[in-house]
């Protein structure tokens, strides 16, 4: 009777858990392409009377004629916009059919060893296990250090990648700023460990150690990812409070002062492109920036990773204003991209921001740039919408090995440029 009452209790337990998990079956994924400004409006229409999940461009007021238009549509309303796209003539098509069934797909469903794994998608606690052991295991070339809390009270981690030296600069490079953009920390757990294992067998991945730091921060929006895992799978901002709003949570990559919530960000709490109360009013972003500050004068690349459409940006994003240095980045975009298809043939597009995608104010590489570091970039990964946010695991090593040799290819450049 009672193994009966436990399995009882096990079965309720497993099933109130299940109810709190946000879920999306049924809803679908559009790509819609506007030619005039008119349809454009229909989109804009569509926005206003019902919740879509813009996932390219991050939002309608971005949108621009004969741009591709990727959102994510709830599963109740899916019928009324495709007959509202097919009645103003609008290109579409479907890219997701439905959107559960992609996710349940996206972790593969073989046995998952316990701990981290470099192959497949690791949840917070074995990312910061990970960052302690890769550390413990490696202390002559990685060192971990907390710079902050985020808004939960988590820790933020940097790791130190590179031996021992004096007067090092060093790259900084962060990933994980948009909750649900999940091959972004993939990406630095991986290179971190190429670095680990290419230190004294690879030459390249040598001579850079041996001449720079790396400092890596494998997850910057803590929270927001722990909410991808446990809540809802396509939240992308952190997880703060609002004053006077119920909406939760700030986009991190709009909150950093660079032409702050001036174009392409919002100052509707609710919004996923929310520029914040302030710059830096984030934990996790005033964090970032006081340990970019603080080591300013050895930082000399800032690298942030995203996804997804495969591109390579430089600034700026806040303005269509070019910088002095835009030639200098736009010829090193080109061979890096170049060195990233030679490993799989991906195809990436690169130049500045605001005229290559979209105009977007409060960026970190436009921050970091506007501090003094030239050569900041903003990867974002795979793929170009067919899965989009939820790239199967499969992707994950063909899209680290290929994003490593960019990387690395920059890092070169940057240190041949030193002085």
């Amino acid at each position: 009777m009672k193994s009966k009452m436990w399995g009882f209790l096990l079965l309720v337990s497993v099933t109130f858990a299940d109810v709190s998990v946000r879920r999306f079956d049924g809803e679908k994924v559009f790509r819609v392409t506007p030619h005039y400004e008119g349809q454009i409006n229909i989109l804009k229409y569509i926005a206003s009377k019902m919740q879509v999940d813009f996932w390219h461009p991050d939002s309608v007021e971005q949108v621009t004629t004969d741009m591709a238009v990727d959102f994510r549509v709830e599963a109740d309303k899916c019928s009324e916009v495709e007959s509202l796209l097919q009645q103003s003539r609008l290109d579409y098509e479907i890219l997701i059919e439905n959107v559960q069934s992609v996710i349940d797909r996206q972790l593969d469903h073989h046995v998952r060893a316990t701990g981290h794994q470099y192959e497949k998608y690791n949840n917070w606690e074995a990312i910061e296990a990970w960052t302690a052991t890769i550390a413990n295991e490696n202390p002559t070339l990685v060192s971990r250090s907390q710079i902050g809390n985020t808004y939960e009270g988590r820790p933020i981690y940097v790791l130190k990648v590179g031996s021992p030296g004096v007067n090092k600069k060093a790259i900084f490079m962060d990933c994980g700023f948009h909750a649900r953009e999940w091959i972004s920390p993939a990406f630095c757990q991986w290179f971190v460990r190429e670095a680990v294992q290419g230190y004294g067998t690879e030459a390249l991945m040598t001579h850079l150690l041996d001449n720079l730091d790396f400092y890596v921060l494998p997850v910057l929006n803590i929270d927001g990812y722990v909410y991808t895992w446990t809540k809802s799978r396509m939240w992308r901002k952190t997880r703060s409070a609002n004053a006077g709003s119920s909406c939760i949570g700030t986009d991190p990559n709009r909150n950093f002062d660079a032409g702050w919530c001036t174009i392409g960000a919002s100052n509707r709490p609710c919004d996923d492109t929310y520029c914040g109360s302030a710059p830096e009013s984030e934990r996790e972003t005033k964090a970032l920036a006081d340990f970019i500050r603080q080591n300013l004068s050895t930082i000399k690349a800032y690298l942030t990773i995203h996804s997804y459409s495969q591109l390579l940006l430089y600034p700026y994003s806040y303005t269509y204003s070019v910088t002095k240095d835009n030639t200098e980045l736009n010829v090193l975009a080109e061979s890096a991209v170049s060195k990233l298809a030679s490993v799989h043939g991906t195809k990436y597009t690169y130049g500045p921001g605001a005229t290559t995608i979209y105009p977007a104010a409060g960026g970190s590489d436009d921050w970091a740039y506007d501090q003094g570091i030239k050569y900041s970039f903003t990867f974002e990964l795979r793929d170009k919408g067919r899965y989009g946010f939820l790239l199967p695991e499969s992707q994950i090593q063909p899209t680290c090995e290929e994003t490593t040799v960019a990387v690395k290819y920059i890092a070169s450049y940057v240190l041949d440029h030193l002085y």
